[in-house]
């Protein structure tokens, strides 16, 4: 019998709880390799049962992925409330025989955020899907989320303390980076929802120099100080000796020093993939015609949402050790500080969505309307 694609598809997430719970209390698969080959036959079970719920919406593989990975999410939900104390006897087994740096301070944050963020993200794709409606700006807003997730978990793991711990668990993750490579190309390809502007319109926007556009100066501003921010943290752990920099990673931000290496490796991708794309987007906010910006903007405000909840997240949890988290009294400013470092790509993207003629291919408004699209 064929379930409704939403309430169907929300069966395999509600399995997480009985799943996860007899996991847990089979001694049996204390062994890494079970456990991984466990992991893999409940995989190959919830597919079958996506299958059977997914119906005709199954013709869109998206449907496939989303409930798929609601699934997982609902598992982290459980894993960083185990952790935090507030369940118990869920996950243990898991995550000390397969996942011990889900343990850090990290791993909870990126588990919180996967369980709430990303999976009310896939319940309102799964919807859009079911709808029939376009659900492209929330695919590439997950699609960066998760891929600054997973770049920053699986290299911090790879190099930080817990190196030496990895087990064929691990191998788990590696849907993580196939899918989302998959996804993005897919995503990408997907029509825009393109809005009802004349090229009358487009052109009389297109013709406003930067200082009729205070909206723009301000965001540049704003971007132009998160890029001066994103290079001063790239020097600090990069060992930069200048004094400022010893001053603010003993004084400060602390946690950058952290040998679990996910601070590390997070400051690294911002200096040399979001540091060069804040200098894109301010190219883009003086130029018109930027027709990249608007999704390329959805991709980094979701990489740096879920990258600045984690580190922040961290840098004040328990599970950081005392002598890197962040001292009590510069509490206020460092929050300020990374709050308003994650709301400028979020501003972007707004900014993008709400008025896009400026960032439209130009057309000659004087053309007769026939030959507009030849």
């Amino acid at each position: 019998m064929q379930l409704p694609a939403v309430p169907g598809a929300l069966a395999p997430s509600l399995l997480a709880i009985p799943v996860a719970f007899s996991i847990n209390g089979a001694t049996a698969l204390a062994d890494p390799l079970v456990l991984m080959l466990t992991g893999l036959l409940v995989l190959t079970g919830l597919i079958s049962i996506i299958f059977i719920s997914g119906g005709s919406h199954f013709q869109d593989p998206f449907f496939c992925v989303f409930v798929l990975f609601s699934f997982t999410s609902a598992v982290d939900l459980i894993i960083s409330l185990e952790e935090d104390g507030f369940i118990s006897g869920f996950v243990e087994l898991f995550v000390r025989e397969g996942h011990p740096y889900l343990r850090t301070a990290h791993g909870i944050m990126i588990c919180y955020w996967d369980g709430i963020v990303h999976y009310g993200l896939y319940l309102a794709m799964i919807t859009a899907i079911s709808q029939r409606k376009n659900y492209r700006n929330l695919g590439l807003f997950w699609l960066g989320s998760l891929m600054m997730s997973i770049i920053v978990f699986l290299l911090g793991n790879l190099i930080g303390k817990y190196s030496s711990e990895l087990s064929p668990a691990f191998l788990l993750n590696l849907p993580y980076v196939l899918i989302p490579i998959w996804a993005g190309g897919r995503l990408f390809q997907q029509p825009k929802a393109l809005p009802c502007l004349s090229p009358e319109k487009v052109a009389e926007e297109q013709r406003k120099r930067l200082y009729q556009r205070p909206q723009d100066v301000g965001l540049i501003l704003v971007l132009l100080l998160t890029a001066a921010f994103t290079f001063f943290r790239g020097m600090v752990v990069l060992d930069c000796p200048a004094d400022s920099c010893f001053e603010y990673i003993y004084q400060h931000e602390p946690y950058l020093r952290d040998p679990v290496a996910y601070p590390k490796v997070q400051m690294l991708i911002y200096l040399f993939y979001v540091l060069p794309f804040f200098c894109l987007c301010i190219y883009g906010l003086v130029l018109p015609g930027c027709s990249w910006l608007p999704d390329w903007s959805l991709v980094f405000a979701g990489a740096v949402a879920q990258a600045q909840f984690s580190h922040l997240g961290s840098s004040l949890h328990g599970r950081t050790p005392f002598p890197y988290q962040t001292p009590e009294d510069v509490w206020w400013s460092f929050l300020v500080t990374n709050i308003l470092y994650a709301l400028g790509p979020q501003l972007l993207a707004l900014r993008c969505l709400r008025c896009p003629a400026f960032f439209l291919p130009a057309t000659p408004a004087s053309l007769p309307v026939g030959k507009k699209h030849q």
